[in-house]
């Protein structure tokens, strides 16, 4: 089991959903790596456990769209709040005059992953 009652797989797929607000199931297979059968099985574990509920495009209603239910939200609240919390005591960790050096490299990073 993960965090929260929910697999760590569940939980990584609330996370992207909870910053997305509202994705397709391929863009979420896609945001996680994952191929679209095993993130319909899931988003199916998910509905069924009453964390997000589908929802069809009134213009087009092949396309659904996934989205949080009250119950996801407040894992989802619950995930973001501990992983900042953790995080924010990494840094703290870190000495004051260390901290320009990791920005400064952590800018490196992301201007070589683009």
């Amino acid at each position: 089991m993960g965090c929260c009652g929910v697999s760590f797989a569940q939980c990584h797929a609330i996370v992207e959903i909870g910053r997305g607000k509202k994705v397709s199931l391929n863009l979420l297979a896609d945001s996680l790596g994952l191929d679209s059968s095993t993130m319909s099985r899931t988003v199916n574990n998910l509905v069924n456990n009453g964390f997000v509920q589908r929802e069809l495009d009134p213009g087009d209603r092949r396309y659904v769209t996934i989205q949080l239910t009250e119950s996801g939200n407040k894992v989802f609240q619950h995930v973001e709040e501990t992983m900042n919390n953790y995080f924010q005591g990494v840094w703290e960790r870190i000495p004051n005059d260390k901290r320009a050096q990791i920005l400064d490299s952590f800018q490196i990073l992301l201007t070589a992953f683009q």
